[in-house]
């Protein structure tokens, strides 16, 4: 179950945003992401992010788009943990077959 504190830390896609599951770690500080509209995205992980945080195949990340790029590219901005992951399909902010896919 989630704790209030988890909960309150649970940071919601907003516009522009998605939530995705990583599939596949490519290098260069690239990710192969899923995302919860059913579309691969070859994803950067911010710089912020990539000094402070590992990110591993199934992970459940939040994903903001690039507005240029055609929609198949994006920047990795944060990490769920296992308890905000389950809380998301729950939620319905991440499909349960999309996130079983890792």
């Amino acid at each position: 179950m989630l704790s209030e504190r988890e909960l309150k830390d649970t940071p919601l896609p907003k516009e522009g945003q998605l939530v995705g599951i990583a599939k596949k770690l490519l290098g260069a500080d690239r990710v192969l992401v899923v995302c919860s509209d059913g579309k691969e995205r070859v994803c950067r992980i911010k710089g912020s992010i990539r000094r402070k945080v590992w990110i591993r195949v199934g992970d459940a990340v939040l994903v903001e788009l690039w507005g240029f790029q055609d929609d198949t590219r994006g920047d990795v901005i944060g990490k769920y943990t296992k308890a905000q992951k389950q809380w998301l399909i729950e939620n319905g902010y991440l499909p349960e077959d999309i996130a079983n896919i890792a």
